[in-house]
């Protein structure tokens, strides 16, 4: 599992700030049974190490990719998140955890937008939470049983992005479905939509 403490005292005003704002729009994402094989190698997607604090690619024109991904998107996000480095290590979180996941950063972050609006401590009326609203069920199938942990920055990462590689898995590509089922929507056109409108504002 990543390291990740419980909220600590100083998060509790912010959790409190949490509750007073709009609620999150995530949906009531439905409790799956989940074969052997299937809760195991999610598991072990959670409980791998977290990523190092800088990305180094030994390719140049990787790296060089990859800064100008992080300069551009920590400009966009500057509204959303005012502080340099907090914005830059939740994006440096956001691009490990998604190429880790096969996915495309830019979904992800289309994502987030529409489930919390880049809030952290973002809960829903069905108990979702953190940036990419993660139901408390998943942190007792595959996690160790604490959903406190999914206010942790790069738990709920984690945990988002590997339960989207589920669906999309399950749906076998298809991305409005695993979408849908990611929302508890399934078949819905609605929040695919949102998603892939929001997508277009994070492409590099």
């Amino acid at each position: 599992m990543i390291s990740a403490a419980a909220p600590a005292l100083g998060t509790v005003s912010a959790l409190g700030l949490a509750l007073s704002a709009p609620p999150a729009r995530a949906g009531a994402q439905a409790e799956e049974p989940l074969a052997d094989k299937v809760r195991s190698a999610l598991s072990a997607a959670i409980a791998a190490e977290a990523p190092p604090r800088l990305q180094r690619f030994a390719d140049v024109a990787a790296q060089q990719r990859y800064d100008q991904w992080l300069a551009v998107m920590s400009e966009r996000l500057k509204r959303r998140k005012s502080e340099a480095q907090t914005r830059i290590e939740f994006l440096e979180a956001l691009w490990y955890e998604s190429a880790r996941a096969g996915l495309e950063p830019a979904l992800v972050l289309g994502l987030i937008q529409v489930e919390s609006g880049f809030r952290k401590y973002a809960i829903s009326p069905v108990g979702a939470r953190g940036y990419m609203q993660v139901m408390p069920f998943w942190a007792r199938l595959i996690g160790d049983g604490d959903p406190a942990r999914l206010f942790h920055m790069q738990t709920n990462l984690r945990f988002g992005c590997v339960i989207l590689r589920h669906y999309l898995d399950r749906e076998r590509g298809d991305l409005g479905m695993a979408l849908g089922r990611y929302n508890g929507s399934r078949g819905k056109p609605q929040y695919p939509n949102a998603v892939l409108a929001c997508r277009q504002q994070w492409l590099a």
